[in-house]
């Protein structure tokens, strides 16, 4: 593959600092990306059924090539498998294989392998180091850098977790291709929070952009996953554990949250095609606080039109609860502090910021709107 594709970002967090390396051929290449890390040459990789299929073959020879073994255990594919019964069941796999405290764990999938994963890795014996290997558009620009690690609880999305960095980002934007349309469309949502929270020049980027890379553009693929990944990296050096600057990287989550879980986490709507949702509607609810321009959620809404995501709550197929019910979703989210809601609101494209001081009564007006 064309090393010329190749992107090494760094992200900085002192002794913990590590790589993110992106490009197209990197499941062959991961051996000698990997060694670099290992004591003994052995690594146990957690992955689910779908992405094993298509991927776990390329990683073992890959692996092989650097005379590294693997063991490999794979879970169900879907947001449900980020739950206790298949963490317990990753938890004890790992142990059975006797993984060390100086061994690696590589988590090989999307986001909710890489979540599950590095908190099965954070938790084995008070933590063992593990390697994100992303497969999808979403993971590699989001969920597998900063490590957040976490499953979900039935009283909400990531409420038990911990932060636990990855040593290695290994990208490899040729898996990208594997995805279904609907998959990388909905990845797609958070590269575009990228340009709306902190930087209007990628937004008018992706603009121009993003058709060439729903299309397969394989330059394109790889400086939107850069840019995003930098993006996230340069907030998360900031502020690791959200005490600040790092809530930005929820904008749309707050609204999105609410809707996976009142969707029951099911395929009715997927994490990025919630976050999508999200975004028009904290941009719509910033316009009507009179925070921004109305242009600005009609640019963003027309954008998400074009790469033929969902926008709309009546996008989401079935029957949703009322506005209380979606509100009452919203305050288990873990960005309450004191009681109080806080929103991620934008001053423009390219121009976020977090508050506590909405009033609620304007968020049960927007939704009620929403749900007409």
């Amino acid at each position: 593959m064309s090393s010329e594709l190749r992107e090494t970002l760094r992200v900085e967090l002192g002794a913990r600092a590590y790589d993110i390396v992106i490009g197209p051929g990197l499941l062959a290449e991961a051996g000698r990306h990997i060694a670099l890390l290992l004591r003994r040459p052995r690594v146990a990789v957690l992955t689910d059924e779908t992405v094993a299929g298509l991927h776990l073959e390329s990683l073992r020879a890959g692996l092989a090539a650097e005379s590294i073994e693997m063991v490999s255990l794979a879970l169900p594919a879907g947001e449900a498998t980020k739950s206790w019964p298949q963490f317990t069941r990753a938890v004890e796999w790992l142990l059975e294989q006797k993984v060390e405290r100086s061994d690696v764990v590589v988590a090989l999938g999307g986001g909710v392998i890489g979540d599950l994963a590095g908190f099965a890795a954070a938790v084995l014996r008070r933590g063992v180091r593990f390697v994100q290997i992303p497969t999808s558009l979403l993971a590699q620009v989001d969920s597998s850098v900063g490590g957040k690690t976490g499953i979900n609880a039935p009283q909400g999305k990531n409420l038990v977790g911990a932060f636990h960095q990855p040593s290695l980002v290994l990208a490899d934007t040729a898996a990208l291709g594997t995805l279904t349309p609907r998959d990388f469309i909905a990845g797609y949502g958070e590269v575009v929070k990228y340009g709306l929270l902190g930087d209007a020049a990628f937004f008018d980027w992706l603009e121009q952009n993003g058709p060439a890379l729903a299309a397969g553009d394989m330059a394109a693929r790889v400086a939107a996953v850069k840019r995003s990944c930098q993006m996230k990296a340069e907030i998360v050096a900031r502020d690791e554990t959200e005490q600040g600057d790092r809530a930005l990287l929820n904008l749309g989550h707050t609204f999105g949250h609410a809707l996976e879980s009142a969707t029951g986490y099911s395929d009715r709507l997927l994490h990025g095609e919630g976050v999508a949702i999200g975004c028009a509607l904290a941009f719509e609810l910033s316009a009507r606080l009179g925070l921004c321009a109305q242009e600005a959620p009609s640019r963003l809404r027309q954008h998400l039109r074009t790469m033929g995501m969902k926008v709309d709550l009546s996008d989401i197929p079935g029957d949703l609860p009322g506005a209380e019910a979606l509100m009452a979703l919203m305050a288990q989210d873990k960005k309450v502090v004191d009681g109080k809601l806080r929103f991620i609101l934008a001053r423009g494209i390219g121009e976020a910021f977090v508050t506590a001081d909405v009033p609620g009564e304007a968020v049960r007006k927007l939704l009620d709107d929403a749900l007409a």
